[in-house]
């Protein structure tokens, strides 16, 4: 496992970290006694960084979290979230009173007297550039609360105004071979900021496993049902964007990368483990079989420098233009 500077923060965060949402919910059913054994097979493989929010499972991912983490406080890093428990138009969810409730209620169930980096949940461009939860979060860093923080984005025009503020020390994005588009300009500016970089959505809500034809189902409480479409949240969030049937066509096309990789899924995270400006890939998991699947994506070669053009001009012409919602 190699381990990278998150940013300008005193964090070394592990290349591989994992996402919680799947084992919180929205994602089918879910078992915890197999979700705590992920946990701590990750964290023997030497993970030491995991991304939640306390909307996951209304809190239950960051109560799990704090099961597995229990004496480890010190030496494994949590990033949760706030926000889209309240109304992410309303102002008022981002007021000192609002925050410093959300705040405390995951501090409560992490079972933590601080978070290592608190996050705003995709909040809304408008909320941003009033700029008040930015004090807000300035003044429960200064009282120990947190110890960092950042926020979750959508667009890199979202991504581009938050390093405006220079306590923002990190950005949450949406970073595949299906959404390359921060490679041009938002991963250089953050290089530059420092800004750590976390990359979510990074098989395309499992598209990018190779596992699915155009007529898979999926259960009525996994996102990949309800906000197919984008009828719940942003709609990059599921299969990055992609009409379901679309991104099982294109990801018939990258079958290739798998080659010499063992999987697709290993091939999809070792792409972007390639890039410089990633701090780290947080794939999410429900199984331990998934945990290891995913961290054996450390272990299979490289692109070359022909394959990784192959891949950019593959999104260019053939993916770009059937990416639904702002990005």
């Amino acid at each position: 496992m190699n381990y990278h500077q998150l940013g300008s923060t005193d964090l070394k965060v592990s290349e591989l970290s994992f996402g919680t949402w799947a084992i919180g919910g929205a994602w089918g059913k879910t078992n915890d006694e197999e979700a705590l054994k992920g946990l701590h097979k990750a964290m023997e493989a030497g993970v030491n960084f995991f991304d939640t929010a306390d909307v996951y499972g209304d809190g239950h991912s960051e109560e799990l979290l704090a099961k597995a983490t229990k004496g480890k406080e010190d030496e494994i890093y949590i990033a949760t979230k706030f926000c889209r428990a309240g109304d992410i138009y309303d102002p008022a969810t981002y007021s000192e009173k609002s925050v410093r409730a959300y705040c405390e209620a995951s501090l409560k169930r992490l079972n933590r007297e601080r978070i290592d980096l608190y996050q705003i949940h995709c909040p809304p461009l408008e909320i941003l550039k009033q700029g008040k939860v930015f004090e807000v979060l300035d003044q429960l860093q200064q009282e120990g609360k947190i110890r960092h923080y950042g926020v979750s984005v959508e667009t890199v025009e979202e991504g581009l105004f938050c390093m405006e503020n220079p306590n923002v020390r990190t950005l949450q994005v949406i970073f595949n071979l299906f959404r390359q588009k921060l490679v041009d300009k938002l991963f250089p500016q953050a290089k530059e900021n420092g800004v750590g970089i976390l990359a979510r959505v990074p098989l395309a809500s499992g598209l990018l496993t190779g596992k699915f034809s155009k007529d898979a189902n999926f259960e009525q409480d996994d996102h990949r049902h309800f906000n197919r479409n984008g009828e719940m949240f942003n709609v990059g969030e599921t299969f990055a964007g992609l009409q379901f049937e679309k991104g099982v066509e294109l990801s018939e096309k990258l079958k290739w990368i798998s080659e010499g990789r063992g999987s697709m899924t290993r091939a999809a995270l070792r792409w972007i483990l390639e890039h410089e400006a990633v701090s780290t890939v947080i794939p999410g998991f429900k199984t331990v079989k998934q945990v290891e699947d995913n961290l054996q994506a450390l272990d299979v070669p490289s692109f070359n420098a022909e394959e990784m053009k192959q891949l950019k001009a593959f999104y260019q012409f053939d993916v770009h233009k059937n990416i639904r919602g702002p990005y």
